[in-house]
């Protein structure tokens, strides 16, 4: 077992490395939400300036997967510590950029503003690109160095940087509303969130920096040569595993971005839910997710990741009956107590991932096959979740969107029964 401090140290780069990088992803989700449907997407409608605005937040989900294969191959030929570097690099660059973009406004009268949402998007893709090689490598980083049985527990700690991010960014929105009058905050003051990525980006540099490569990826050097192309063995000698592993993490991405992105645009705008108190209602549901992950962490190495996943994806299930119903209530405490539930049932179907996934593949490949196989899942989960239910809100079944979250923990539930004959 490796001393005490190696493991902190391991713990705290993997957490504060996803935590910094989830940040950066969360508030232009939150930005989507509140004002880039009037700001770069103009249109008739706010209904359609918001699902515009959604369908450019759906763009990092599509560029994941291709990030994933980039970062996967040079993960498992190179090394865990230096991909998950650059993929920090990345992330934080397009990020940054994104606070010095014009407008839509701003670019028409010269002709132009057509360059407005496509600068956006072109940066909403670099952030998904980037982020498409930072889970798989901080899970293989904490689950390839936890003492035996403790796989789940540590990968809960890593998890934790989910809920962390997302408090964050949260609550820089949150403090910047209270800050601002909503002229300014239009005009100006949106871009910070993204100007202090910078500052979170070194930090997360910093501490990845510190860390050593993984034991297990070492001995796999010495055993044997690198594998030439990584994506074309996990390809042909476990498409199963990485069709199992997507379906595995579906429940994980509908949901949050339900709870979150979705949320927070039906709250503030047709349902009238104050801005500040709603975000408020979700750093409390982000809490109700961390408590779930710490809980979850307790409960994996107890039995064994795959029926925890299992009994997480029930969880977003049933959340998900109440959901449409809770959210539309017209109480906020009645709203903020259905996010907290549904995010309390995502701790559990989000924190055995990384251990679940892992062994689905060999270590020579594993980085490529856990980064496909849990960003393909993304692309059904994050990136078109959200969109279907803006549609079915707008056409009027806001209650009903629920369902989704119902069928996403059956995909998932299925991805956990087809998941070790895929492997």
């Amino acid at each position: 077992m490796k001393p005490l401090r190696d493991n902190a140290r391991i713990l705290v780069a993997s957490a504060a490395g996803t935590a910094v990088e989830y940040y950066d992803f969360f508030i232009y989700g939150t930005a989507a939400a509140l004002v880039f449907g009037p700001l770069f997407f103009p249109a008739q409608s706010a209904a359609a300036q918001t699902l515009y605005a959604f369908m450019s937040f759906g763009i990092a989900f599509l560029a994941r997967p291709i990030g994933a294969v980039a970062f996967g191959h040079f993960g498992d030929r190179v090394g865990r510590k230096s991909t998950l570097v650059a993929s920090l690099l990345l992330m934080g660059g397009a990020t940054l950029l994104i606070a010095f973009l014009p407008t839509y406004a701003q670019l028409e009268p010269h002709g132009l503003g057509w360059l407005a949402p496509a600068l956006l998007c072109l940066l909403r893709f670099g952030q998904g690109f980037g982020l498409g090689g930072e889970w798989g490598g901080a899970a293989l980083l904490v689950v390839e160095n936890a003492p035996r049985g403790w796989e789940t527990r540590f990968v809960s700690i890593m998890q934790l940087g989910s809920p962390v991010g997302f408090i964050a960014a949260t609550g820089v929105f949150m403090l910047l509303g209270l800050a601002l009058d909503e002229a300014d905050f239009i005009a100006w003051g949106w871009r910070v969130p993204f100007l202090a990525s910078a500052v979170l980006v070194l930090l997360g540099l910093w501490v990845r920096l510190r860390i050593e490569e993984t034991a297990a990826f070492r001995e796999a050097r010495v055993r044997e040569m690198p594998v030439r192309v990584p994506l074309v063995r996990v390809l042909r000698d476990h498409p199963g595993a990485v069709l199992a592993g997507a379906a595995g993490v579906i429940a994980t991405f509908a949901t949050f971005y339900l709870v979150t992105t979705y949320a927070l645009a039906q709250g503030t705008g047709p349902l009238g839910y104050p801005r500040d108190l709603f975000l408020a209602a979700q750093i409390l549901a982000a809490v109700f997710y961390a408590a779930g992950l710490l809980l979850a962490g307790l409960a994996g190495d107890r039995s064994s990741p795959g029926k925890l996943l299992a009994f997480g994806s029930m969880a977003v299930a049933v959340a998900g009956l109440v959901f449409g119903p809770g959210l539309n209530s017209g109480s906020l405490p009645i709203a903020g107590a259905t996010l907290c539930l549904t995010m309390l049932a995502l701790g559990f179907a989000n924190c055995p991932l990384g251990a679940w996934l892992s062994p689905l593949f060999p270590v020579k490949v594993r980085y490529s096959g856990v980064s496909l196989a849990f960003n393909t899942g993304g692309v059904i989960g994050g990136a078109m979740t959200p969109i279907a239910a803006q549609a079915l809100s707008a056409a009027g079944y806001a209650d009903w969107v629920g369902l989704l979250l119902v069928a996403a923990g059956l995909l998932t539930f299925v991805g956990v029964l087809t998941a070790r004959r895929a492997a």
